[in-house]
Order: structure tokens, then C-alpha cells, then sequence
């Protein structure tokens, strides 16, 4: 190969790399502020967060669930870099570490409870991100960090909402609000289709794909059942894939005659 012929890939490959460069300036998927070298997140400030669960939230959530996450230097040319932000824009409208001080108390739990779902089932952090980013990779022990932080205070909780009999009004409004991210009425989703728990058998619905460890446990989902796994269903079937919890006594007895009322019974 001539001279000239080096010169002229070289310049063609500067020139390429240029227009990369630039167009990764251009953001069709959202500005989630890739490369503004500022990392915020509420998170930081939390005092009553424990030591290994901030550790966790700060060194492999916050790129993606905060604000200015770290770009390497792929992440700095396109496509790459709109692959990134079309993740990262995705991650934050789940939840935002950087408004953590923003959300209710009740958001919050939600979140937290959502953290501790993905991070058991493995999906968080996404595959195709952990795949090139192994310090990303979530151990066991800081998986168990995360459902221990997402059960933190549910006997305080309890102690300080029970209501006794539920209100199926109420119960909707927590359903929707706390429920739908992983199941509906209707049709199975994360979780399987509610409309008829109440009154059936465990891991009973047809199609769907139960974990071992709800399919072993026989119960009827009734007022009593139902309030059991809403509290704590790792505790009823451990091994289980929900760790949502329904931390206040009183919503949990809402949600329960909303199901009940769904059912007809």
C-alpha cells in the first residue's frame, strides 16, 4: 500500500470518526445529560439508607436511574451513544434516583419494591449493559441487600395503619397505583392475570409460567392467604420472584376487598 493511499484512509477514518463525534451531539431519543460529567442523585443524602445499599444504588443504578451518568468512550460517538440515551431515558421515566426527596413516601415504597423485584429476577441491570460492563453485575449479597431495604419497615408500618375491614374504593386506587407495573386484571403480564385470584387455587392459571417455589406451597388465595403473601411473600413461598410488598396493613386489606369484589365473591 502507497503512501498516499495511507494518508488517505487515515484522513477517511478521522473524518468518519469526526462526524460520529458530532452526531452523537444530536439526541433522538432524549438528552438524559450523557455528557455533562455531573453525577446527581437524593440518594447520596439519605441518611437512614444502609451503607451496602447506597453502595449499590451509587456504583451500579445511578448512571442510568440518576442524572449525568458516566459515558465511556464509545458512549461518546454514534450510534452508540443514542443506544445509551435511549436507555437511560427509559430507566429514569421507571424512577429517578436523582428526585428520590421528590417522591411520596409511598412512591418510594414502590420503587424501592420494584428495585428489589428486577434485581432477584436478574433483569436489572439489563443484560446487553452487564454483558460489557461486568462491575455492573448484581451479587447475591447485594441482591439480598436490596429485598432486605425493600422490607425495611413493614412492621412499623403495620403496627401504625391497621384499619380492619377494607374499603374497595381505596383498595382500586392502591392497585393501580402500587399493582399494575407487574399485573392486571385481565391478562398476565409480569404477573399473572387478578381479576379471579380470589378464591383460586396457587399457581393455578393456565399459560402461565410459575416459579418452583409458588407452585409448591397449596393454598387457596382467600382474605387470610392473600394478606400472608402481600406482607411478605418470600416469607410464604421462598424462592419466590415477587418481592413486592404491600408494607401498610390497611392498604393491604383494600387491595384484598378490590380483588375480592373483582372475583364476585
Amino acid at each position: 500500500m502507497s503512501r498516499k493511499t495511507v494518508v488517505a484512509v487515515a484522513a477517511g477514518f478521522w473524518a468518519v470518526l469526526i462526524v460520529l463525534f458530532l452526531l452523537a451531539r444530536i439526541h433522538p431519543f432524549g438528552d438524559p445529560a450523557l455528557f455533562s460529567g455531573e453525577r446527581r442523585t437524593d440518594i447520596e443524602s439519605v441518611s437512614s439508607l444502609p451503607g451496602n445499599v447506597q453502595a449499590v444504588l451509587l456504583n451500579k443504578c445511578v448512571d442510568c436511574h440518576g442524572r449525568g451518568g458516566r459515558a465511556p468512550l464509545y458512549g461518546h460517538f454514534a450510534p452508540a451513544s443514542w443506544l445509551m440515551e435511549r436507555d437511560m431515558t427509559r430507566a429514569r421515566a421507571a424512577f429517578d434516583l436523582s428526585k428520590w426527596a421528590n417522591y411520596s413516601a409511598d412512591r418510594q415504597d414502590a420503587v424501592r419494591s420494584h428495585i428489589a423485584f428486577e434485581a432477584r429476577k436478574g433483569t436489572m441491570p439489563p443484560l446487553q449493559y452487564s454483558a460489557i460492563h461486568r462491575s455492573a453485575r448484581l451479587t447475591q449479597s447485594e441482591v439480598r441487600s436490596l429485598e432486605d431495604w425493600a422490607a425495611g419497615s413493614a412492621g412499623v408500618a403495620d403496627a401504625a395503619d391497621a384499619r380492619g375491614a377494607g374499603d374497595a374504593v381505596r383498595g382500586k386506587a392502591v392497585f393501580e397505583k402500587r399493582c399494575t407495573g407487574c399485573h392486571a386484571l385481565t391478562q398476565d403480564r409480569e404477573g399473572p392475570r387478578l381479576h379471579d385470584v380470589f378464591g383460586r387455587r396457587a399457581a393455578s392459571v393456565p399459560g402461565f409460567t410459575y416459579t418452583e417455589a409458588l407452585r409448591k406451597i397449596e393454598v387457596r388465595w382467600d382474605s387470610e392467604t392473600l394478606n400472608r403473601w402481600l406482607t411478605d411473600p418470600d416469607a410464604m413461598a421462598p424462592g419466590t420472584d415477587m418481592t413486592f410488598r404491600v408494607i401498610r396493613a390497611g392498604e393491604r386489606a383494600d387491595v384484598i376487598e378490590y380483588l375480592r369484589q373483582q372475583a364476585g365473591r
